[in-house]
């Protein structure tokens, strides 16, 4: 019975954690570029069961003769295993405004930031003060020139991320724009920015067919879709209840087999 209560208390936990998530991607409903969380749980290895007292007699399993039977497996709970980014295309929505740049394709933005070079698909730009275009939280965005100096909107960005001046039609830079070997295990920074780690390994320069396409005037949206978050945050909520009422019932077991106990001492 004591079992009962971990095996109880690991999928409360493991609920937990996936109600977290998708609390988080409802958050982000709305914010440019965001990428929702997938939660994975694993189970812990199971035990065999098999018969007590048996007979002697050999029954043949699986084809193989045994003296003890299996009757069937027992879990032992749930843990989880990784949260990881799904990074699938979201839709694109029209702001007409010259900063803004969606990315259709995988990739992303490099911003410059006081911790080192993160990474965004975030293409909700502004320029700053001094003329260089940034993120709403002033970090300037990185071209293969260095910062890209555009002072006003006067500029038109192609399909492959060549920023030109409309007035003379000189080039002024070019969208750095890198690739990672494993990208969904990137590490989420806040601010929708994402930085490397071991496993996603570093970033390398897009370039040819990893280069995605360029859409000025556009954003893009979240890729969470609010129905089915929500209907997974239902079945959350029942899973959480079912291993609620099974800790309760193995307690109100317990407090029996002590009370008999007891009577019988």
């Amino acid at each position: 019975m004591i079992r009962g209560w971990y095996i109880g208390a690991s999928g409360m936990n493991a609920q937990q954690h996936r109600l977290d998530t998708i609390s988080n991607n409802l958050a982000n409903v709305d914010t440019a570029g965001y990428k929702r969380d997938v939660t994975v749980h694993k189970t812990f290895s199971e035990l065999l069961i098999r018969r007590a007292n048996f007979d002697g007699v050999y029954e043949v399993q699986d084809g193989s003769c045994d003296d003890a039977p299996v009757l069937g497996t027992l879990g032992l709970g749930v843990e989880t295993n990784e949260n990881y980014t799904d990074f699938s295309q979201g839709s694109f929505k029209v702001t007409g405004r010259k900063q803004d740049v969606a990315l259709n394709g995988e990739g992303f933005y490099v911003v410059d930031t006081p911790y080192g070079e993160r990474y965004t698909r975030n293409g909700d730009f502004f320029i700053g003060k001094e003329g260089y275009l940034e993120t709403k939280e002033g970090y300037p965005l990185m071209g293969e020139k260095g910062y890209i100096y555009v002072v006003d909107d006067k500029f038109n960005v192609n399909k492959d991320g060549v920023l030109v001046n409309e007035e003379d039609g000189t080039e002024i830079d070019r969208f750095k724009v890198v690739r990672f070997d494993n990208e969904r295990y990137l590490e989420k920074m806040g601010q929708n920015l994402y930085a490397t780690n071991d496993i996603s390994g570093p970033a390398h320069i897009a370039e040819s067919f990893e280069r995605p396409q360029f859409i000025q005037g556009y954003t893009e949206t979240s890729n969470v879709n609010v129905v089915n978050e929500m209907v997974q945050m239902i079945e959350v909520n029942r899973a959480y209840e079912a291993n609620q009422k099974t800790i309760t019932s193995e307690d109100s077991m317990m407090q029996t087999l002590w009370s008999k106990v007891a009577v019988l001492r």
